[in-house]
């Protein structure tokens, strides 16, 4: 590999594989209804098929001779992983309620991290076969790649992809918010809006999707003023860079960064 870009497309195309694969043990499990629920001790449910997803990743990631942050890794202490200039972080189910919901808005979320900013993100939602992925260099894009398919080479995945931001065509301003965590302060936020654009629409959705309504061109923000950790945003948020958007952390009104400390995020606004 010859330039960086080069060397770039290919960690796309290990997270690609990655991502895939693990949606495709997700959705065996997915479909089978067969998986136990263990509660985490921060109160998280945890099942089988994190485990499974947490494995498939771990095995393509491992060649890449990056270090791996984990949802489901093992707890690995600031001191070892500070003079990490660049990791992956993954999480290998995110959304896990709404796997146990049966609602279909999960995701597995693949992001490579370099300074401090997310630079290649991949997100996968196994039920509907939706793949999204943005780099700095190549841009953002959305496809719909099966998970009983083969996954393709990124020169494809881009050939037969949509260019992300989609045009907003005559909608009104729409923010999007969570399904599952609608925060008092994100509703006086949404208040706002209508104060400021007149009618606003909103749009809910689990898991890493609603950082990607935003990339598609789907919603104009997405305010998140309640608790995520950095597995939960690290892809979405290199998606949405690459698509034009910026992450906003709402304490340092700056765009996020990672592999901090705390690895839990500052609420922040996407827009």
């Amino acid at each position: 590999m010859s330039t960086q870009t080069e060397i770039k497309n290919e960690w796309l195309q290990i997270a690609l594989n990655a991502a895939h694969e693990a949606g495709q043990v997700i959705l065996e499990i997915y479909e089978s209804g067969d998986f136990d629920v263990e509660i985490k001790g921060d109160n998280s449910p945890l099942t089988r098929a994190d485990r499974a997803s947490h494995e498939v990743i771990m095995r393509h990631l491992s060649g890449s001779g990056i270090p791996v942050l984990s949802e489901e890794g093992r707890e690995m202490p600031y001191a070892e992983r500070r003079d990490w200039e660049r990791l992956w972080i993954v999480d290998p189910i995110d959304g896990t309620k709404e796997f146990i919901k049966r609602n279909g808005e999960f995701t597995v979320n693949i992001a490579l991290v370099d300074g401090g900013q997310p630079v290649l993100g991949v997100i996968y939602v196994p039920v509907s076969g939706e793949f999204y992925v943005g780099s700095a260099e190549a841009g953002a894009f959305k496809s719909v790649i099966p998970a009983t398919a083969s996954c393709p080479d990124f020169e494809a995945f881009v050939a037969s992809a949509d260019t992300l931001p989609r045009p907003k065509g005559d909608r009104s301003f729409t923010v999007v918010a969570s399904r599952s965590h609608m925060s008092p302060e994100t509703a006086d936020y949404i208040a706002s809006c209508k104060a400021e654009h007149g009618e606003v629409a909103t749009i809910s959705k689990g898991s890493s999707l609603k950082l990607c309504m935003v990339a598609e061109g789907l919603a104009d923000c997405y305010p998140r003023f309640a608790p995520t950790m950095e597995w939960d945003t690290a892809a979405g948020q290199a998606i949405c860079t690459a698509a034009g958007f910026d992450v906003i952390d709402q304490q340092t009104q700056r765009t996020m960064t990672y592999n901090r400390e705390n690895l839990l995020n500052n609420w922040f606004l996407v827009r």
